[in-house]
């Protein structure tokens, strides 16, 4: 079965970039630096707490998790990081 690939039409600046990657001369920029040090960074595993939550709650999560294809933990600590780094707001 044969496949037909679209052609792809790059612009002047993506050429460039192509043609930087492709030379070996691609240097990542400073934020995606940044960037990768802080997911390192919030990704570390520095400790282990037990909490209390109703069983309604968690059973939520579970599902909800479930539905996003990650464990319900991860989830849990995901929505924590978001809440104390500013980046969850409450909903009106």
């Amino acid at each position: 079965m044969n496949k037909k690939q679209k052609k792809i039409v790059l612009d002047g600046y993506e050429k460039e970039i192509l043609e930087a990657y492709e030379n070996g001369t691609l240097n990542p920029s400073k934020s995606q630096v940044d960037y990768q040090a802080i997911a390192r960074n919030s990704m570390k595993k520095n400790r282990k707490i037990n909490i209390r939550i109703s069983e309604n709650v968690l059973s939520t999560l579970q599902r909800r998790a479930a539905r996003e294809g990650i464990p319900y933990q991860t989830l849990i600590g995901s929505v924590l990081h978001k809440y104390a780094s500013g980046f969850l707001k409450e909903a009106r």
